[in-house]
């Protein structure tokens, strides 16, 4: 029926929304403690992959803009996790490096991943199904050309 088309519970981006909020809110607890947002420890999280970054390249890969990033670095910093340095090449190039706090915490969060799957009760195989099927989603979304409104 062609008005089913448009309830709520049909829409894949209501309920990608609403499990990605109600996920974010789950790291909550488990990010406290060492006092991260979720914005935060997926910040830590790209810098474990690669530190030394720009933050140009780092917006990039979490698909933050700089109103959002700026303000995060500059928590992480007076965290003592991270430092952020002018690049001696080109001044309006800022790179974000870890501190040896910042690569000690590391050894903390590696328990948190685990620690969310066992909050929402799910299995580490339907983890790893469900991950696999949003990054076939990401890839795709990735390849479609975005349409100009």
């Amino acid at each position: 029926m062609k008005s089913d088309l448009l309830k709520l519970d049909n829409q894949l981006c209501f309920a990608l929304y609403v499990a990605s909020k109600e996920v974010i809110k789950r790291y909550k607890s488990l990010l406290d403690p060492y006092g991260l947002t979720y914005t935060g420890y997926i910040t830590m999280l790209a810098l474990y992959e690669q530190d030394q970054v720009s933050i140009k390249e780092l917006g990039h890969k979490l698909y933050l803009d700089s109103g959002t990033l700026t303000p995060l670095l500059k928590k992480l910093e007076n965290q003592g996790y991270i430092i952020r340095q002018r690049s001696k090449e080109d001044e309006r190039q800022v790179f974000i490096r870890l501190t040896k706090t910042g690569v000690l915490l590391k050894e903390s969060l590696v328990k948190v991943p685990e620690a969310l799957l066992c909050s929402i009760n799910a299995d580490p195989k339907d983890g790893k199904r469900l991950l696999d099927s949003l990054h076939e989603l990401l890839h795709v979304l990735d390849e479609t050309p975005k349409s100009s409104s």
